[in-house]
This record gives structure tokens, C-alpha cells and sequence, in this order.
């Protein structure tokens, strides 16, 4: 009997998860733009409390969230470390060096259910700018699908972190990262982000909306390469200078919140 009715709660189960994401989360999708729920972890992964420290120095945003935010960002920080494999080129990767590269990844997915994306597998890091066998160039960083890996210059990704110039390598080479799982999956942040992106690339396809983008020489140069190199740059504008892009630009601005599930 208890057998027959461990069953039936399994199946009674399943049938809810079922009616959740098939029914009422694509539903709630389509009116609100947004998954139905960021956050179910029934254990939280804990930092260290010298790790915590190194969040509330280096990151604002961590700083700026409620406490209840704060575990999850925390737990998601570890997961990240833990999930991904740290290559050091050359130099040692240090605990303090994955805290910020895990921690830019998690401030730029944070609006998202699923983050610990399978488009990348190892992290590799350089001291200072490579030489890539297959361009034939030096890289500051690059986003490399087939290998399944992100690849950073640690001078050039801490300068970006450090200053706010508008010129984030981490957050650059993760927003490539996401474009891609944007167009390979079919997770609610990945139709969120796709959704919102036809809009944005717009700006790029049209010419009189791309004009007024240059007008204001607010975007540099480099993100009218492409429209992969033009979602990157505004992503870094995104975070490093909020309150002139909103002001610039307020209806591009929504977009890119509404893309990535930001919440101010």
C-alpha cells in the first residue's frame, strides 16, 4: 500500500512539472517576457568568508542585492567555479582570479534560469595578450565554439573589470557566449534573449536607426563590425555606463534589459 502511494505521489509529480513547463510557464512567457521562476535551489552552495569578501570589493552589483539575492548569487559563483574547468596558460589562476571571472558571467546571467551553459567546458587563461595559431593574430580573448572554450588575456580582462570605460573583455566574450545559446537552445532565457535581439539588431540592420547610434559616438567603432560584435559591445556598455546609455538610448536600453531579465 505505502508502495502504491509512493508511486502515485512520484506520478502526481511528474504530471505537475509537466503542466509547469509546458503549459503554464510558455504561457506566462508570452505575456510577461520573463521565465516563471529564476531561483529554486534546495540547497545552497556557501562561500568562504574571504570569498565574500572579494565579491563585495570587486563587484557593486553583488553589493546592491538583498540578502536573499546575495545566497544566490553566492551559490551560483561556486557552481560556476565548480562547473568549469580552469586552464592557466603561463600563469597561475589564482582563487581570487575565478571569483571575478565567475562573477562577471553570473552578473550578466543572473535574469536567467540556466546558466551553466554546455557551449563551454574550460575557461583558459593567458597572463597578458596571445598569439592564436589559427588567425595568426594576438588575441585579448575570444568566445571559441568548436573547442568549447572562453579564452581571456588576464591584463586586458581585469583592466576592463577595474575601469569603466566601456571596454569589459569578460563581459564581451560572455555575451558572445550567450548570442550563440541564444540561437542553439530553446530554454526561456535563450527565447527571451533571441526575441529581444531581433529587435536590437535593428539598430544595425537599419540604416537611419545605426546613423543616429553613430551621431552620438557613444558605441565605439568596433561594434558596427558585425552583429555579434555590436550585441557584445552594448552589453558592456550595458553594465559599465547605465545611466548614460538609459538616458542616450531608452528604448535600446529596454531592449537589452528585457533581453537578459535585468532587474534594476
Amino acid at each position: 500500500m505505502l508502495f502504491l502511494l509512493l508511486i502515485a505521489v512520484l506520478f502526481g509529480g511528474l504530471f505537475i512539472l509537466i503542466i509547469i513547463f509546458r503549459i503554464i510557464e510558455p504561457a506566462y512567457l508570452l505575456i510577461f517576457n520573463k521565465p516563471l521562476f529564476l531561483f529554486w535551489y534546495p540547497v545552497l552552495k556557501k562561500l568562504d568568508p574571504q570569498d565574500k569578501d572579494i565579491l563585495r570589493r570587486e563587484f557593486s552589483y553583488y553589493l546592491n542585492l538583498s540578502d536573499k539575492k546575495k545566497s544566490y548569487f553566492e551559490h551560483r559563483v561556486k557552481s560556476f567555479i565548480k562547473h568549469y574547468n580552469f586552464i592557466g596558460k603561463d600563469i597561475e589562476v589564482t582563487q581570487e582570479m575565478k571569483l571575478i571571472i565567475a562573477g562577471t558571467y553570473i552578473m550578466l546571467t543572473f535574469g536567467m534560469r540556466n546558466y551553466l551553459l554546455e557551449l563551454f567546458e574550460n575557461i583558459i587563461v593567458y597572463p597578458s595578450a596571445y598569439y592564436s595559431i589559427i588567425s595568426q593574430e594576438y588575441h585579448k580573448g575570444e568566445y571559441n565554439p568548436r573547442m568549447k572554450a572562453v579564452v581571456f588575456s588576464w591584463e586586458d580582462f581585469l583592466t576592463g573589470h577595474q575601469t569603466k570605460d566601456n571596454i569589459n573583455l569578460g563581459l564581451h566574450e560572455f555575451g558572445h557566449v550567450l548570442h550563440f545559446y541564444s540561437r542553439k537552445s530553446s530554454d526561456p532565457g535563450a527565447v527571451i534573449f533571441y526575441d529581444e535581439f531581433t529587435e536590437i539588431e535593428k539598430y544595425f540592420d537599419e540604416d537611419v536607426l545605426t546613423n543616429r547610434l553613430k551621431e552620438k559616438h557613444y558605441f565605439r567603432d568596433y561594434a558596427y563590425t558585425n552583429k555579434f560584435e555590436f550585441l557584445a559591445v552594448i552589453l558592456e556598455h550595458f553594465f559599465e555606463t547605465p545611466e548614460i546609455f538609459k538616458k542616450e538610448f531608452p528604448e535600446l536600453y529596454e531592449h537589452v534589459k528585457a533581453m537578459i531579465n535585468f532587474k534594476e
